[in-house]
């Protein structure tokens, strides 16, 4: 939700993607959020870096509070449609360069936009993200692919007893607010939009695309993370030419609302 002092900018994609701006000098900050997140996921990330830095945010198509009618299915089959969207959204608001902050899948969309246009980005930021959740021969992805179908179909036939027991999940106890946070935002989503796009993210595999990515990375991965498990930050990091690998010691999916003090520790040593 926009505040009395967050900025709407752009043109008709920006306004589309309810893009907003923070800060008004210093260089840009583009976030991106997950699955089941809008905007307001990065609040507490975003506004302090604001005051010495440009820091844009906007909605992945199909997440709240965008309608369900802006979410074309066929463009978002994939990550590809929505590193379309970035790139555009980029042009779109002239900005020739910038860092990029993407949590989980938008962690893969923004590596596949920077493939694209490496000029673009001068660091990418991979907040818990995975090429691939699925285990594979030689590969710890974190589920099995019985796992993933059972999730799916949970999904479709009781969804809001699925965001219940999904939340809990991957939040860490004692953060009523926060699971409180998340929740709303799965549950803001019409159930088969969020079970399409959860069924491309879950199913997706990006891992050969990882070493054409030549700008430098900061991977950021919370030390107990049941969506994204250890191995999967060390892949990563071997697959990734220019990359770094932080740790916080936060557990959950989402630390940049669990515990963003630490996320924003990181982000001001690496980002100023």
């Amino acid at each position: 939700m926009l505040s009395s002092v967050d900025k709407p900018i752009g043109g008709t994609l920006a306004a589309q993607l309810r893009a907003t701006m923070l800060g008004t000098t210093g260089e840009y900050i583009v976030f991106s959020h997950g699955f089941g997140t809008d905007q307001a996921a990065w609040s507490q990330i975003a506004r302090p870096l604001s005051f010495g830095a440009r820091c844009v945010l906007f909605d992945l198509p199909g997440a709240s509070p965008l309608l369900p009618v802006s979410f074309d299915e066929r463009r978002y089959r994939s990550i590809a449609g929505y590193a379309d969207d970035l790139l555009n959204l980029l042009d779109e608001l002239e900005i020739s360069r910038c860092t990029y902050v993407g949590h989980s899948v938008s962690g893969m969309i923004g590596v596949l936009a920077a493939i694209e246009v490496p000029e673009r980005f001068s660091k990418l930021v991979l907040l818990n993200a995975s090429p691939r959740y699925i285990n594979c021969p030689g590969y710890v992805g974190g589920f099995e692919t019985g796992e993933i179908e059972a999730l799916l179909e949970a999904m479709s036939s009781n969804y809001q007893a699925w965001v219940a027991g999904f939340s809990s999940l991957v939040m860490p106890a004692g953060l009523p607010s926060a699971l409180a946070d998340f929740s709303a935002g799965l549950l803001s989503m019409r159930p088969d939009v969020s079970t399409r796009i959860a069924r491309m993210i879950f199913q997706g595999d990006t891992r050969h695309i990882l070493p054409q990515l030549k700008v430098p990375t900061l991977l950021l991965q919370s030390r107990e993370d049941v969506a994204v498990p250890p191995e999967v930050a060390a892949y990563l990091l071997a697959k990734i030419p220019a990359a770094e690998l932080k740790w916080i010691e936060a557990a959950g999916h989402l630390p940049h609302m669990s515990a963003p003090d630490q996320v924003l520790e990181v982000l001001r040593g690496h980002l100023y």
